[in-house]
């Protein structure tokens, strides 16, 4: 299942905004939806019924019980061409997920409102809840057939104090596009909230508007662990897909998420190919060059992210669940893909399955319990001493200390289930599934080729500074701090082993998103891979040279006091740069690593 990013951004929250990997889309109206308009002319839509179908079973997965040739014969185009066109004809406002904005008189109230939900919430109740979605598929999944016979599944969805239109617009999202014959329960577990709306409001709906859909209510907020373990006692399907309460799905999400499970119950679906740094923070892998050949096929991931993902409920219990010793949320997604890889599974992202989530803004939240105030901490220590062997100790040695004194409480049934299991080590995962996290997150970095202050020879008194702006704005010139060694924060760089130019000890980069005359360098979250945030140094001109090919360079602009970056010119002082240090061993390499 493919999962895309998505941050609330000023007035604009909802409405067709990065859709980089999840797609996001909202409605609502009062709980009701827009009407179709009628006579309205069929604008242009990707589908294509008499397509030519797909038939070959996915080459990366170990087909368990089902003959190949057989499975071929079994299979169907699962679209529902029909809900397809009407959403097509709908017009109103965030359909298709086009752009949405409210009158700027509301402005006060949209702002009050997103800092209590973390969205635009006001936006959201303008919107259909039932609204049509642009379908941002591989053109390739309009002609994937599937097995005509797929399991079953329960939808657990936790929710507090969610927002009405928002969860609301999940539960319609997957009413509506998902066959009614797969889903036999979507399962609400209300974790404690108290919002007025959320009791018997809700309850009244439910009932007037839905037979498939019901609640399980949590005494007292205990997170979404216990939350989710709740959700999947109660659930009475074969597959259990969690999911959080600010999704979306697109066009036939379903059917290629479970048919992996269906080839083989020991299969996880999730969306990205994910993985972890030693911080123990979910991270984002490359797909590998196989992946990338067969952009429709399932393909293998080391760590879900863990916000939505489906598997079957025989092996979800047989891992013994969520280690419901595991506090608030956090920490989780790494117990589960850990054990679901060692302990005899699999775990794919199916690409033709996309679905959109919400990561929310700033928003007031209550205060922790003093006693659940390391709850993060606590958890990763809990999986790591469970699951990553002799690994752990790169864990705690990048937390320096942090670790010491936590106490992760008591493991003896955690460790008895893995035992049970027959659990692989976790030098193999990290061998087998893993092999390229070492390669991008190295558990002792290398040296960094410079770093300290970048002092520019053109006005050695100007070094390059954060102006203590923080993603996504611009550097820019500032005096230099006395020691251009170890100098202030704002100013201390690090030409990393990654190529990039980052503040030193943080994932804040120098990136260039465009070439034109005086392209402007912005400040932007590092990623790690090259590309708009690749920089090299020659110690020789002194020219800090923006991408690859090494043609544009870092420039000073005295007169306007702007960075930028400009077509190299090795005689043009504002284009020279020092660092407080550089590791002169390191450079004389830096094209061969």
């Amino acid at each position: 299942m493919r999962r895309y990013t998505l941050k609330t951004i000023a007035k604009l929250t909802f409405s067709a905004i990065l859709w980089l990997m999840i797609l996001l889309f909202f409605t609502w109206n009062s709980f009701k939806p827009n009407k179709t308009k009628s006579g309205a002319k069929l604008k242009v839509f990707r589908f294509s019924p008499h397509g030519k179908a797909q038939n070959a079973l996915p080459a990366v997965l170990h087909v368990n019980a089902i003959d190949k040739d057989a499975a071929n014969e079994q299979k169907k185009d699962w679209h529902d061409y029909k809900a397809m066109e009407r959403d097509n004809e709908r017009e109103g406002l965030g359909e298709r997920g086009s752009a949405a904005f409210l009158n700027n008189a509301t402005l006060g109230l949209e702002q009050k409102m997103s800092l209590e939900n973390g969205f635009n919430a006001l936006l959201s109740d303008s919107i259909s809840i039932n609204r049509s979605v642009p379908d941002i598929r591989n053109m390739g999944c309009l002609n994937k057939l599937y097995l005509r016979k797929l399991p079953t599944v329960s939808i657990i969805i936790i929710f507090w104090n969610e927002y009405m239109s928002v969860l609301m617009r999940s539960v319609y999202s997957l009413i509506n596009r998902s066959p009614p014959e797969l889903i036999k329960e979507i399962i609400l577990v209300d974790d404690g909230s108290d919002r007025a709306y959320l009791g018997k409001p809700l309850d009244d709906y439910i009932a007037d508007h839905f037979t498939n859909v019901h609640v399980v209510r949590l005494p007292r907020r205990t997170g979404l662990i216990m939350a989710r373990s709740a959700g999947a006692r109660n659930a009475t399907a074969e597959v259990l897909i969690f999911f959080d309460s600010h999704i979306e799905t697109n066009y036939n999400w379903l059917p290629p998420l479970l048919e992996p499970i269906a080839m083989n119950k020991r299969t996880a679906d999730e969306g990205q190919r994910g993985g972890f740094n030693w911080l123990m923070l979910y991270t984002r892998l490359p797909l590998l060059p196989e992946d990338l050949k067969h952009p429709t096929e399932p393909f293998k991931s080391p760590v879900m992210a863990g916000g939505l993902f489906a598997i079957s409920s025989e092996f979800f219990w047989e891992l013994g669940g969520y280690d419901e010793g595991l506090d608030i949320w956090g920490g989780e997604q790494f117990e589960l893909s850990f054990k679901i890889w060692m302990c005899g599974g699999e775990m794919y992202d199916a690409p033709c399955s996309r679905v959109a989530h919400i990561y929310r803004g700033p928003r007031i939240s209550p205060p922790i319990e003093k006693s659940r105030e390391k709850f993060l901490l606590r958890n990763f220590k809990r999986v790591a001493e469970v699951w990553m062997d002799d690994y752990k100790k790169y864990l705690f040695q990048h937390r320096d200390g942090e670790f010491d004194q936590v106490d992760p409480g008591d493991l003896s049934a955690q460790i008895a289930q893995r035992y049970k299991l027959k659990c692989k080590s976790f030098k193999w995962y990290m061998e087998n599934v893993a092999f390229d996290i070492l390669k991008e997150y190295p558990p002792v970095e290398p040296a960094d080729y410079a770093n300290g202050a970048i002092q520019n020879l053109g006005d050695p008194n100007i070094c390059v500074d954060t102006l203590q702006h923080k993603p996504v704005n611009k550097p820019g010139p500032y005096l230099c701090a006395e020691n251009l060694v170890h100098p202030q924060v704002s100013q201390y760089w690090a030409l990393s082993w990654r190529r990039d130019l980052r503040m030193r000890g943080q994932k804040v980069c120098l990136d260039v998103q465009m070439w034109t005359q005086n392209t402007p360098v912005w400040l932007w979250q590092c990623h790690g891979a090259g590309g708009n945030q690749y920089w090299s140094y020659n110690y020789n001109t002194k020219l800090l040279m923006h991408g690859i090919n090494q043609k544009r360079c870092l420039e000073l602009l005295p007169q306007t006091k702007e960075l930028v970056v400009n077509l190299c010119n090795s005689t043009n002082k504002y284009m020279h740069w020092n660092f407080g240090f550089v590791n002169h061993t390191a450079l004389q390499t830096f094209k061969t690593n």
